[in-house]
């Protein structure tokens, strides 16, 4: 992979054995990189590197030239990360997310400290209700220097702290006021104080500034149930829940003040993990974290951010709404439904009354969900299925194209659940894939660790315990096969070799025990 512009990103490359080449149209940056990292390929401009073929790319550029550098990576199909800001304008933000999600090339922002581990544990705590309910994140960036004069210190400093809480809360804020002051250079803010309102009751305050007497970055959240501070500036870096808050008790707000526990988190560095996953993404894994909505999103708030310092005056986002949320939507969402932030939908789809749709899942397209439908976090679905009422699709389900699971029909994820002792994450969960054209009758339940075949039919009320063979018919509890199916859904005659499905006549030829079109 090779690195277009500064160094940071080139060590931790080279340390994952991932650094294939670097950019420089510097002669003397060329020579003097060469010195360090004399194995590695180096080239003038952008198009030599393309020349070669590597399978993805890094831009380390000036802010001003990530526009230009990205576009023609991605018109060349190369996975791309660029660091933060990915440009200088929202517009041309949603501009190369759209091109990249039209071409399919994977497409990340530098926004680091969302790989920080203390950040993922903090992420993790709020996920498992540790907090408790969200209520209010404040985040100190503060400095003496360095002082810039091609930006304020809100593009400076700021895009870490609003990319963490875009991160933590996963909604964007309806309103943003930000109020600071000018003191070395006219018109360039030094310190400035942002203040996010957010849906559900939800604020969250940043403080910049290179004119400060100490080095501080800390991040405080809180919550119902107690606070959590991480203080990245320290020597330390202990990341410390407080069993702090206030209780009603008989209608009077009491001061909780419990004990303060030390949170232990894995010491990686964040520049390499970033790295990691974006390699990861060259691969086929989707991104998630720092992807192009991601960057796009921070770059409205921040714009919103300049617009208020500037006018003196509080801008409401819904008059910045993206790009892609202005258009109406291909698919249809009752409005006792709710979709969480993160998610894709297919054109065509369907979802129908009092269902819920959870962070990072993918439906495809014409697909219909019907009546208190839950799918869970990271689940991906594929075209055309049909989700009929009072079914949950827990997390670590997969269903591929034109699967049916009828109504109030069960998936599991975990094979010993316990109350007392939650199993929770991908690292506990059993995956089950249900593949192409199966159908799962009503109240049937499919253990999770198991792999429902192609146009396998599952009968109402079965309990399916082990994998499912292509086409097999399987009733009873535990369900056992009791014949075959035809891909149209008609049950196959008894036959030794070969058969035609009387209704479609498709011919099928059974080879050990494995049946087969013909």
């Amino acid at each position: 992979m090779p690195v277009v512009g500064a160094e940071t990103t080139l060590r931790p490359l080279k340390s994952i054995g991932a650094l294939g080449g670097i950019v420089e149209s510097s002669s003397a940056g060329r020579e003097a990189i060469g010195a360090e990292f004399p194995d590695v390929n180096l080239f003038a401009n952008v198009n030599e590197a393309l020349i070669a073929g590597y399978d993805g790319f890094t831009v380390a550029t000036p802010a001003e030239t990530h526009f230009d550098i990205a576009k023609l990576l991605i018109e060349n199909n190369k996975p791309v990360l660029v660091e933060k800001p990915i440009t200088l304008k929202s517009a041309d933000a949603h501009a190369l997310n759209k091109l990249a999600k039209e071409r399919k090339v994977p497409l990340m922002t530098g926004h680091v400290l969302l790989f920080h581990p203390a950040i993922v544990k903090l992420k993790e705590m709020i996920h498992n209700g540790k907090i408790g309910r969200l209520q209010y994140l404040y985040s100190n960036r503060l400095n003496l220097g360095t002082v810039r004069s091609e930006e304020n210190i809100l593009w400076s400093f700021a895009p870490h702290d609003i990319s963490i809480f875009q991160h933590l809360i996963g909604k964007l804020p309806t309103e943003v006021v930000s109020r600071g002051g000018a003191f070395v250079q006219p018109k360039i803010h030094d310190s400035t104080m942002t203040i996010l309102s957010y849906p559900d009751n939800i604020v969250g305050h940043i403080f910049v500034s290179w004119l400060h007497p100490f080095k501080e970055h800390r991040l405080v959240v809180i919550g119902s149930k107690g606070m959590v501070s991480f203080d990245d500036s320290s020597d330390s870096k202990e990341l410390l829940f407080y069993e702090k808050g206030i209780d009603f008790v008989k209608g009077e707000p009491i001061k909780r003040d419990g004990p303060t526990e030390s949170i232990a988190y894995d010491k990686k560095q964040p520049l390499t993990e970033e790295m990691k996953y974006f390699i990861d993404g060259i691969g086929g894994a989707p991104i998630e974290l720092a992807n192009g909505d991601n960057a796009a999103a921070v770059l409205e708030i921040l714009e919103s951010a300049t617009e208020s310092l500037l006018k003196n005056t509080a801008v409401s986002l819904d008059a910045r709404i993206t790009a892609s949320a202005t258009q109406k939507p291909s698919y249809y969402v009752h409005p006792t439904s709710f979709v969480d932030d993160n998610c894709t939908i297919g054109e065509g789809t369907k979802i129908w009354h009092f269902s819920h749709v959870q962070s990072g899942t993918k439906i495809g397209k014409k697909c219909s969900l019907g009546q208190n439908v839950n799918v869970g976090n990271n689940v991906t679905i594929g075209d055309g299925c049909k989700i009929q009422n009072n079914v949950a699709v827990y997390e670590g389900v997969t269903l591929e194209n034109y699967v049916f699971c009828g109504p109030s029909m069960v998936f599991t994820n975990v094979m010993d659940p316990r109350s007392k002792y939650p199993q929770r994450g991908s690292d506990f969960y059993h995956k089950t894939l249900v593949k192409e054209g199966a159908s799962i009758g009503a109240n049937a339940t499919i253990v999770c660790g198991h792999t429902v075949g192609r146009h396998a039919f599952i009968a109402a009320g079965a309990v399916v315990t082990k994998d499912v063979p292509d086409y097999a018919i399987m009733m009873g509890v535990p369900a056992r096969q009791k014949g075959w199916a035809c891909e149209c859904g008609e049950f196959l005659p008894k036959f030794e070799k070969e058969v035609a499905c009387p209704r479609c006549s498709i011919n099928y030829r059974l080879a050990d025990n494995t049946l087969l079109p013909a």
